[in-house]
């Protein structure tokens, strides 16, 4: 008798996550009989089609604390609304600690324009073209946390018309009607 079994994947799994390692620092802790060096790792997820994901792990061993990192980031994935232009669909500033981020959509061919852990959240979230402005503080966590902040409160102009229950036509802003009706 011949068993077959079915490889059930889940989609999530068929995803190709790409892992980058933002920074790797040796921190100690003071106890009684002297320091206990452990390891902290900064790791970004993201599939490059508008999720990505920002995680820490501590271990005693470097591999340990990457390992850690990566299923943390993976715990905390969001999607991201991306134009047809690979960009944001709108100006957003996100904060997190001292540290505060500002996003500006750009125009197709331009790169992203950011630095630091700014840029590999955006890479890896898949945006191309987009201009950011790192403010306050230079910390790579809190500036990663940031970046998220902001691309967590991310709207579409779909979203934003569900929102408000009214028509997506609405929000266009249309040049050739005029902007009061004078009344006759």
């Amino acid at each position: 008798m011949i068993i077959k079994r079915k490889n059930n994947k889940n989609k999530e799994q068929e995803v190709n996550w790409e892992e980058k390692v933002i920074q790797v620092k040796r921190v100690t802790k003071v106890v009684k009989g002297g320091k206990k060096l452990s390891f902290r790792a900064i790791i970004i997820v993201g599939n490059e089609k508008g999720q990505v994901g920002v995680g820490i792990g501590k271990a005693t061993d470097v591999i340990g604390a990457v390992k850690k990192g990566v299923t943390d980031a993976k715990k905390h994935i969001i999607s991201v609304p991306l134009t047809k232009t690979n960009s944001i669909p709108h100006k957003i500033n996100g904060i997190a600690g001292a540290a505060q981020v500002v996003m500006r959509p750009s125009a197709p061919g331009s790169g992203v324009i950011a630095g630091g852990s700014v840029r590999t959240v955006l890479e890896l979230a898949g945006i191309k073209n987009i201009l950011t402005k790192q403010l306050g503080s230079n910390n790579a966590l809190n500036n990663a946390r940031a970046t998220i902040n902001a691309l967590t409160n991310l709207r579409t102009l779909k979203k934003t018309a569900q929102d408000r229950d009214i028509d997506i036509n609405y929000l266009h802003y249309h040049q050739d009607e005029p902007e009061y009706k004078s009344q006759q």
